[in-house]
């Protein structure tokens, strides 16, 4: 895949989920992150500090919360990426109809705290 540096081109790099992606967009554009574009991707981040990310793939597209870990998930809905990852989390999609807004802003807001608490992973 050739190297994305703008939203426009992610987006139509994912064509099959461009508008799931910009309603994602439009509710992280509510709130206080910077967005920017790194590994390729919309990436949200908070004074420097990473916070989240869309991903689009064949099947699905995603918000990463890098320390997702220490969201509450009281909705059991985040995913790891696999067995061994330690913090990052993803809530997962299928398509535009799976976003439930209020639920999604809900999870982005706690992430947002909980890079303001400081809240990570230490290093083993």
């Amino acid at each position: 895949m050739k190297k994305v540096q703008s939203l426009e081109e992610y987006t139509e790099a994912n064509a099959q989920f461009k508008e799931a992606l910009l309603l994602l967009r439009e509710l992280l554009l509510t709130t206080n992150l910077d967005e920017n574009i790194k590994w390729s991707a919309p990436t949200y981040n908070l004074n420097g500090k990473n916070v989240l990310s869309l991903g689009a793939f064949k099947q699905h597209f995603c918000i990463w919360f890098f320390n997702g870990v220490f969201l509450k998930d009281e909705h059991n809905i985040l995913e790891k990426a696999q067995e061994k990852t330690k913090a990052l989390r993803q809530l997962r999609f299928n398509n535009i109809s799976d976003i439930n807004k209020p639920l999604v802003l809900s999870y982005i807001k706690e992430a947002i705290e909980n890079q303001k608490l400081g809240k990570k992973i230490k290093p083993t």
